[in-house]
């Protein structure tokens, strides 16, 4: 069962709090001097997180190496508050889940820093979102509440101002016509869909698309049967005649995105970075190779930087990364991708 705590506003900290935000996105301010700046920060400010340091005897002072800091297991997002200080939350992100599983909640303390960081990170890969039309296709989010990916499509559709942009939900006629008029009239248009929302619509229509960026966000959910990546692609691509499916990788527990333009090779804006843990030993952690993934998301400044994901996967040397599945016995999720 999740719950929203009674958290207390405060103004302490706020020069710091401000000064480490405009660093985050500082491309001018090297990585790992952001990274070990908010870890003592996390350290001093989140309870919860103070204590998993501790625990691992492992503090800020101790260590100059990135890959030493202690990593906070993302299943603490369902069990405890993780925040730093106290605070009334702008919003709380939950992720979806069935009956019996207990939801994960990220309690947002300034919604402005995951704006900025969503809006940084498309025009990082994509250019300005205002020469995009954004086609969202998210049906079993906007059927519940306090969804991330919802907010972060609401806005994109919000800054690009196209007159065609929107949300379909069932509504596939609709979608086909718009997208026909959007291809006739050569406008850059990205087509957002949740994975069986995306099937099922190119089910009933086959399109020949140059001037769309398909992108999926993963879930299946037990609407379908799962099926690789390279499955649904190579169905996607048959269907719109793109040469590459894009893909988005995010979660409820992050406040930032990574973007695969095909072949599941996901990218991170500079203030992210995924590393990889031994799945024999959590305790060994590296900058490349194949394992489970952990994620620092500088964004997450009022929550915790440093998670420790059930994501199975690969990263390279060049810090791009892949997912091939997720660990036995973890919980399922709605935005979860797909095992290869």
């Amino acid at each position: 069962m999740s719950f929203v705590p009674n958290l207390k506003k405060t103004n302490h900290h706020s020069t710091e709090q401000a000064l480490l935000v405009n660093n985050i996105f500082d491309v001018a301010v090297p990585f790992n001097e952001k990274v070990f700046e908010v870890f003592r920060y996390q350290y001093q400010h989140n309870a919860i997180y103070r204590e998993w340091c501790n625990m691992m005897q492992n503090k800020p002072g101790e260590t100059t190496s990135v890959a030493a800091i202690p990593f906070l297991p993302i299943s603490f997002f369902k069990t405890h508050n993780v925040v730093c200080g106290d605070f009334e939350p702008e919003t709380v992100f939950q992720s979806s889940g069935t009956t019996q599983a207990t939801v994960s909640s990220h309690f947002v303390k300034d919604v402005s820093v995951y704006r900025k960081s969503f809006l940084k990170g498309f025009e990082l890969f994509y250019g300005d979102i205002k020469s995009w039309c954004v086609i969202a296709l998210l049906p079993s989010y906007l059927e519940r509440k306090n969804s991330s990916l919802v907010m972060m499509a609401e806005e994109l559709i919000q800054f690009s101002n196209h007159p065609l942009n929107g949300f379909y939900i069932y509504n596939f006629d609709k979608l086909y016509d718009v997208l026909s008029e959007l291809e006739s009239a050569g406008q850059k248009t990205l087509l957002l869909g949740v994975t069986f929302g995306l099937l099922d619509f190119a089910e009933i229509y086959s399109l020949k698309l140059h001037r769309t960026v398909v992108m999926e966000t993963g879930g299946m959910k037990g609407r379908r049967r799962e099926l690789t990546r390279q499955e649904v692609h190579d169905m996607l691509k048959e269907k719109t005649g793109v040469d590459n499916i894009h893909s988005e990788y995010g979660m409820t527990e992050l406040l930032s995105q990574a973007y695969s333009r095909g072949d599941g090779k996901f990218f991170c804006p500079p203030w992210m970075k995924v590393l990889v843990r031994n799945e024999e030993d959590p305790m060994q952690i590296s900058l490349s190779g194949r394992g489970i993934l952990n994620i620092i998301d500088l964004a997450n400044i009022y929550s915790c930087s440093f998670i420790a994901t059930e994501d199975i996967g690969i990263v390279e040397e060049d810090g791009s990364f892949e997912v091939s599945g997720r660990m036995d016995n973890s919980d399922i999720r709605g935005c979860s991708l797909m095992v290869l």
